[in-house]
């Protein structure tokens, strides 16, 4: 797979929360960290997505925003 974002995160599934229209997809990265994300049904059930099954969290952004208390 070659794409053109610079920030791939490889992990495994944690949690899949199907709703009518979108899924919530957990993906647990080395050492515990997890990153969320929410796309279509359609895609999850396209992308055969299990839990425990490998796979990227994909980033592609042109901001990043930081904040502090």
């Amino acid at each position: 797979m070659e794409i053109s974002a610079r920030n791939m995160l490889k992990g495994r599934v944690k949690q899949i929360k199907p709703g009518m229209v979108n899924t919530e997809v957990v993906i647990e990265l080395p050492g515990g960290p997890q990153v969320v994300s929410i796309i279509t049904k359609e895609s999850a059930d396209k992308l055969g997505l299990t839990v425990g099954k490998e796979a990227y969290a994909i980033i592609k952004a042109s901001n990043v925003m930081i904040g502090v208390e």
